[in-house]
């Protein structure tokens, strides 16, 4: 994942400086949402499926659609700056942080983050929500090879151990695909669910380096203004690139239809699609937030934690079988996340160290 405080030597507005204490709670705050979305998000896409929805490229629309809560705290935090800044010295504020050689590099990761989410609701669609869980465990995998490629992120023996035990618990799942397979779903669909949700990973694997690199090479100061402002236009970018499925799709004109066919109602139908919407921007927000104000080790340690959580949650709501193969899946995915965190940990620890060291001696 990007690394949202690293310095550049480009001028920029005034920095938005935050107090320990309210940056505490702002991290605590992103935490909650992180896990509201991360744990909310694919239960309630996967309810919209039990109840004989179909329309894949309407869910995948669903994850980004909400793009203007982003634009409203944008908004919030503009008058704040305006406020702050005529306070201080009478300098006018910057609306808008984004440069044009972001902005294209942003719009190109936006339209790739459209196709992730199309292939994830995908594998929603067609898997139990404890096997997609596990399937994206193996998002570690790609993003590492990934990194090795684009940002020259090193290998070490925790993170290659990481890649092995992945690997491995994604191929236990397979060989329970037989029986894990939900009632009246045909094999090929199933396969094929798994197939993209593996796809997806992969892709997400991509894209995070990608916006590391985007942020590495935009010669602006990271701040949390700038952040949002790229979430929003990664999100407002998947969100055309969806539309346009559904037009050719023609989800548009079944929509009231499928409403009115809807397992639940059609009342229900709009408020799981809404509900929906809320979810997936609260995982938005709350992963941002927990980087800029954290790390991204700390946004993978808390995804981590979650897994069982979701895992016990569809079993709870949707009566899920979790079989031994699920279980030897589920430590082999959190012991390959420990070990590879740890190496990350021992890896930084030194040069945390000795920036350290270099501070006390200057």
């Amino acid at each position: 994942m990007e690394d949202l405080n690293q310095p550049t030597t480009t001028t920029a507005p005034l920095p938005e400086k935050v107090p320990p204490a309210a940056k505490k709670n702002l991290l605590i705050l992103h935490c909650i949402l992180l896990s509201i979305g991360n744990c909310g998000g694919p239960l309630i896409l996967r309810l919209y499926f039990i109840h004989r929805g179909h329309r894949i490229w309407l869910i995948t629309i669903i994850q980004t659609v909400g793009w203007p809560f982003i634009l409203i705290i944008l908004i919030i935090l503009y008058f704040h700056r305006h406020r702050a800044a005529g306070i201080i010295n009478n300098r006018p504020t910057t609306f808008i942080y984004m440069r044009r050689r972001l902005f294209f590099a942003v719009a190109f990761i936006g339209v790739l983050t459209g196709i992730d989410n199309y292939l994830y609701s995908y594998g929603i669609a067609h898997l139990p929500i404890s096997t997609y869980a596990l399937i994206n465990a193996t998002r570690l995998v790609f993003m590492a090879v990934f990194a090795f490629i684009l940002v020259k992120q090193k290998f070490t023996a925790y993170s290659i151990n990481a890649v092995v035990l992945l690997t491995v618990g994604s191929a236990v799942l397979a060989l329970q695909s037989r029986d894990d397979r939900p009632s009246g779903e045909k094999k090929l669909e199933y396969v094929m669910g798994f197939v993209m949700t593996v796809a997806a990973a992969a892709l997400y694997g991509l894209v995070s380096p990608l916006v590391e690199v985007t942020y590495n090479k935009a010669k602006q100061v990271i701040t949390y203004t700038l952040v949002l402002e790229v979430q929003m236009m990664m999100c407002l970018f998947a969100t055309v690139f969806c539309t346009v499925g559904m037009i050719f799709n023609n989800d548009f004109k079944v929509i009231s239809r499928e409403a009115e066919d809807f397992g639940v109602g059609k009342i229900k139908y709009y408020v799981i699609l809404s509900v929906s919407v809320v979810l997936w921007q609260c995982f938005f927000l709350g992963a941002i937030g927990v980087i800029f104000y954290g790390s991204s080790l700390l946004l993978g340690v808390i995804v981590t934690i979650q897994i069982p959580v979701t895992e016990i949650l569809a079993v709870i709501f949707y009566n899920e079988k979790f079989k031994t193969e699920k279980g030897v899946a589920l430590v082999l995915s959190l012991w390959g996340f420990i070990s590879y965190f740890y190496g990350e940990y021992k890896y930084m620890k030194p040069v945390k160290d000795d920036a350290q060291s270099v501070r006390e001696v200057v």
